[in-house]
């Protein structure tokens, strides 16, 4: 590891340890997967609200409640049991441009990958020889795209093979796969191994690395995923997405207002 990144080696694990408290549930968009009690609600909350996670917190968090409460709280039934097609409650939905016919489309793919696979965690595969998750996140979206679909729709899905960060994802993958003591993360999902997951990179947790030397791509994309998530594994080899917790703390100010 470079000396200027060393030399902050001790502080960053000091933030994220900092952040991954039970504090910190109440106001991220993880507080809507953490309403539920079984694993495919948890895994179904997490993801819808994943997908939808971009601008301010306290916006997200009440979008994504407003969809649990239209699948009457109980995602994994609503999906399996409803015609997603014509279902009256989600009409209207709305969240920055994620509109109703990307959540019907997204609900009926999901409802496909349960039929056909048993479980989401079967759409996230991940090969022994993958380094990371960025195959896995690949695998998902070509499941998820298989169905017929508006070309507009693909935005919503990222794409590592194409360059993105795929910030949202890696988010994702980081609630469901990582496990620690503390309980903020579910961990519910054992087949990918913590060391592979990956930074969700941002506007915000990607100035905070670069000030502190960690990054020096200047594009938000997959390539400074890669080189932040190397430098991540350096400071905490066995737990590199632990690092997201001290460079999104210290890349936003607040809560409420925050920015994700």
């Amino acid at each position: 590891m470079p000396e200027m990144e060393d030399r902050y080696k001790h502080f960053l694990l000091e933030q994220a340890h900092r952040f991954n408290t039970l504090d910190f549930i109440a106001d991220d968009p993880i507080s809507i997967p953490h309403l539920f009690d079984k694993q495919e609600d948890i895994e179904i909350a997490a993801l819808l609200t994943a997908l939808i996670s971009w601008g301010r917190r306290d916006l997200i968090i009440r979008s994504a409640r407003q969809l649990m409460q239209r699948m009457d709280d109980r995602p994994h039934e609503f999906i399996l049991h409803s015609n997603l097609e014509k279902e009256v409650a989600l009409r209207g939905f709305v969240h920055r441009t994620f509109c109703e016919a990307d959540l019907r489309f997204v609900l009926q793919a999901l409802k496909r990958v349960y039929l056909q696979l048993g479980s989401l965690a079967e759409a996230f595969q991940l090969m022994p020889h993958e380094e990371d998750t960025q195959a896995a996140i690949q695998r998902f979206r070509t499941w998820m795209l298989k169905m017929p679909h508006e070309k507009r729709f693909e935005k919503h899905l990222a794409s590592p093979e194409d360059g993105s960060a795929a910030k949202r994802l890696h988010m994702f993958l980081r609630w469901m796969v990582r496990k620690d003591q503390v309980g903020v993360d579910f961990g519910c999902w054992s087949h990918i191994p913590m060391q592979k997951l990956m930074i969700p990179l941002d506007v915000h947790s990607g100035r905070v690395a670069r000030e502190f030397g960690l990054l020096q791509r200047k594009q938000n994309d997959r390539k400074a995923v890669e080189e932040l998530t190397l430098a991540a594994r350096q400071i905490y080899p066995n737990d590199p997405a632990l690092l997201d917790y001290a460079l999104f703390g210290l890349g936003v100010s607040g809560s409420g207002n925050s920015q994700r």
